[in-house]
């Protein structure tokens, strides 16, 4: 075999050699970033549902638990009431309107049935709500406070994944889309995740 047909064979091995890790990284980075995706789109569902929650916990009590056992104990054996509203408009004899509001009682649901239907959240354990979806042992962070701001009482709540899966996000981020997911604020009134 000629020194020429030598080199072809190995410049070709070697050229396959090099396809194969290029292909291999793309490859792999990909498969990671789907990886991401899909942990996190979990870490996300896990974060409506305790603000769906809190919300309903608010609406009952007037402000957010500030501890997983109060939040875990209204979802496990709390009640949302079922109010009816009905109002009646009486004209007035110079032109104007009056508002009367009566509210009816009809019943309640319990949270579980309500926000936590067994047909959509069939393995549902109100006791795991505060764990990660992808750390074990690892837990949300949990921040409720209420405040009085220009005289009104207003109240602040934020849910931090603690562990993020992507390491890329952290909290000194400069980007908000890069920061660990959450939603809330310790500073400003609102329940919006930064997904």
């Amino acid at each position: 075999m000629s020194l020429s047909k030598i080199l072809t064979i190995v410049f070709f091995l070697g050229a396959i050699g090099v396809g194969y890790a290029l292909f291999d990284s793309i490859n792999g980075t990909i498969e990671e970033a789907k990886e991401i995706e899909r942990v996190e789109n979990t870490v996300k569902a896990k974060l409506e549902m305790i603000r769906d929650a809190q919300v309903a916990y608010q609406g009952n009590y007037g402000d957010y638990a500030d501890t997983w056992e109060k939040l875990i104990h209204f979802v496990d054996t709390g009640k949302i009431w079922l109010i009816q509203r009905t109002e009646k408009i009486t004209m007035l004899a110079y032109g104007a309107e009056r508002s009367e509001f009566f509210y009816d009682t009809l019943g309640f649901k319990t949270v579980r049935d309500s926000l936590f239907k067994p047909s959509q959240f069939p393995n549902f354990d109100p006791w795991k709500l505060p764990e990660l979806p992808h750390a074990e042992g690892k837990y949300f962070s949990l921040y409720a406070k209420d405040s009085v701001r220009s005289g009104v009482n207003v109240d602040y709540i934020e849910v931090v994944d603690t562990f993020p899966f992507d390491r890329t996000r952290t909290d000194d981020a400069e980007i908000e889309n890069r920061r660990p997911l959450r939603f809330g604020s310790k500073t400003e009134i609102t329940t919006a995740g930064n997904w």
